[in-house]
């Protein structure tokens, strides 16, 4: 006479590769939701020209060329990437936080900011880019962020 024994184990099912099932113990994983759209192309093109610039300072790549040869791009496409570097700090960080686009082509390209970097003085760089921002209906305004005070957004 056995009495039946009662084992009690959470688990969960994980996609592997081919379609394959396989069982894992514990809860299931809670997966973050991304949010809508995608980051606009000129956002990543930013973040790719600050990386860069950081590889050459720090003597990683010896020189454009070589990211140029790395990337497999030209070297004049390398430049016109780095170049965005060029541009006043605010309107590099308004790049950055653009929204995403959710629907339709980006409202700003590279080929937009150009004009932009190709002026040297940064204030005349803030007012192309405010003419610039009002003919294309881009949002300029970085997203408040947690624990920061409002007032230092509106730039007083």
């Amino acid at each position: 006479m056995s009495t039946g024994v009662t084992v009690t184990k959470q688990i969960y099912f994980s996609m592997r590769s081919r379609g394959r099932r396989e069982m894992k113990p514990g809860p299931a994983p809670i997966t973050e939701t991304t949010p809508e759209g995608s980051v606009p192309r000129v956002s990543r093109l930013m973040a790719l020209a600050i990386k860069m610039d950081g590889l050459i300072r720090s003597g990683a790549v010896p020189d454009q060329a070589d990211i140029a040869r790395i990337g497999h791009v030209t070297r004049a496409r390398v430049t016109q990437i780095l170049n965005l570097t060029l541009l006043a700090p605010d309107i590099q960080e308004a790049i950055l936080f653009l929204p995403r686009v959710r629907r339709g082509r980006d409202p700003l390209r590279e080929t937009h900011l150009r004009e932009v970097a190709a002026l040297p003085d940064w204030s005349r760089q803030r007012l192309k880019w405010s003419q610039l921002t009002a003919n294309t209906s881009v949002p300029t305004g970085r997203p408040h962020l947690k624990g920061e005070p409002v007032e230092s957004l509106s730039g007083s």
